[in-house]
Order: structure tokens, then sequence, then C-alpha cells
């Protein structure tokens, strides 16, 4: 896809994600924060389905969704869509600034909509800080997202199924917040469509305004290629240069022996040869 294509689609898909993110922030705040929908039902079956080894392995994996460990991933998402090191150091500080920058947001829509998390006596991890949106869900899915970007850039082989597994794990750490029980549901889906939509539309500006020589997934070869191609396309050439048509030099370096084996420019004996 070309980049102004890419710019639409991804802001409209941000436009629109941030769309229902922002109906569901009324909705829930206009319930004063108490359960929608099945936030309680779900809750209570987290409750109720909770062996030792899937405790451990919903801790393990909700872990993944916050310090260090989605800043790494960015990272690792710069260094797949760069082939140039200055395209690499620019998609570094695209990446994290994405993160940082979302993640900031994502804390001051917190602390407006002041939504309680679910009873302390469901908790089977530790959590801080308001509900909706969950932290480590948009966090996860922000991650997922760039590491995503950065695999359709580059296009390796089975790209299809790292797409599969990477946005598995983002959704699955938003899942675990609700099955340990420090997230209504509800908080979850705001959490997506929060990173769905900030995403989008950070891609969208991305796209519209680098330049095109910073252009990710193309080498310094590839830009000076095109550039050359477009400045001989622009150029006309000696033969027609003020728009007529000039005999080159090897049209006129003809041989005298050739020449002087057909007959004189006469219209009388043209298309008779000379007699020996």
């Amino acid at each position: 896809m070309k980049r102004g294509e890419v710019a639409e689609l991804a802001g409209s898909c941000g436009l629109g994600a941030w769309t229902a993110f922002g109906v569901l922030t009324m909705v829930v705040v206009g319930h004063d924060g108490t359960p929608l929908f099945a936030d309680a039902d779900l809750l209570s079956w987290s409750v109720g389905h909770r062996p030792d080894v899937a405790v451990a392995l919903a801790r393990g994996l909700t872990d993944t969704g916050t310090g260090v460990i989605p800043y790494a991933l960015a990272v690792l998402a710069a260094l797949i869509a760069g082939r140039t090191p200055r395209q690499r150091g620019l998609a570094v500080a695209l990446c994290l600034g994405c993160l940082g920058a979302g993640q900031a947001l994502r804390y001051a829509v917190m602390a407006l909509v002041t939504r309680p998390r679910p009873p302390l006596t469901d908790w089977a991890t530790h959590a801080s800080g308001w509900a909706f949106p969950s932290g480590h869900t948009t966090t996860a899915a922000l991650t997922a997202g760039l590491l995503i970007i950065a695999i359709r850039i580059r296009g390796p082989r089975g790209r299809t199924v790292l797409t599969l597994v990477i946005g598995g794990w983002g959704a699955l750490v938003g899942l675990t917040r609700v099955y340990l029980g420090v997230h209504w549901f509800t908080d979850v889906v705001g959490g997506w469509l929060f990173a769905l939509g900030w995403l989008g539309l950070y891609l969208s500006a991305v796209a519209r305004w680098l330049p095109g020589r910073w252009a990710l997934g193309t080498t310094d070869t590839d830009t000076d290629t095109e550039a050359d191609s477009a400045r001989g396309t622009a150029e006309p050439t000696a033969g027609t240069a003020g728009g007529r048509t000039h005999a080159t030099p090897e049209h006129m370096d003809v041989p005298r022996e050739q020449r002087e084996d057909h007959a004189p420019d006469d219209p009388g004996r043209r298309g008779r040869s000379r007699p020996a």
C-alpha cells in the first residue's frame, strides 16, 4: 500500500476505535463505575475457576504487560522495521514515543474517570490505581501493535503466524486481568479500544508526515534509485531536446561505401541500383 493509503486507513481505524472508546467511557461514567453488562458474571466465573497452575500462568503472563518488557519489545519492533542505522534510530524514537505517550494519555483518562476496581477479596494478584481503562491491557495492546506493524513492513516468511501469536499475546494479557480479579471486563475492552485508537492515529501521522528518505522498510540504495529514475524521466534526452528529434552520431556515420552502392536521391532513378 502507498503511504497515503496507509495514513488514511490507519486514521480511519483510529478515529473509529476512539469513538467507540468515548461511548464506552460515557456509559461507565454514567453508571458511576458500577459493573456493566457481563462484568459481574465474568468475575464470578473467574473466582470459581482458579486452580493453582492456572493462577501461576496468569500471573506470569500478566507481568509481561508492564515494566521494562513492553519497552524492550518496542525497541525490538523498531530494529525489525528499520534496515539502515539511521532508520533504526528513528524507529526506536518513534516506537518509544508511541508507547510512552500512550501510557501518559491513559493515565490522564484513568484519573478523570476514577472507576473503582472489583472487590479486594476477589483479587489474585497485586494492583494499584483506578480501573478504567486497564493499564496492562493498553500497554500490551500497544506493544503488540508495534510488533505487528514492524513485521508487516519487513514481510518475513511466516508473518501471518507471527501476527496471530503476537496478537494473541496482547489479548491474553488483558484477559488475565479479569481472571485475576483486578479489572472488570469493560476495563479491558476500554484498554483495547484506547490502544487501537492511539496506535491508528499515531501511525497515520507518521505515514503522512515522515519524509520519504526516512521511510521504514527501504534502504538508502532504494531511495537513490528511485530519485535517479525520477530525474531520468523528467530530463529530456539529447535526441529530443526542444521537442525536436535530432539524428544521433551513430545514424550520421554511415560508411561511404554503403552510400555509394545506392542511387542518388533522383526521383527518376529511385528504386534502381547503379550499374557496376
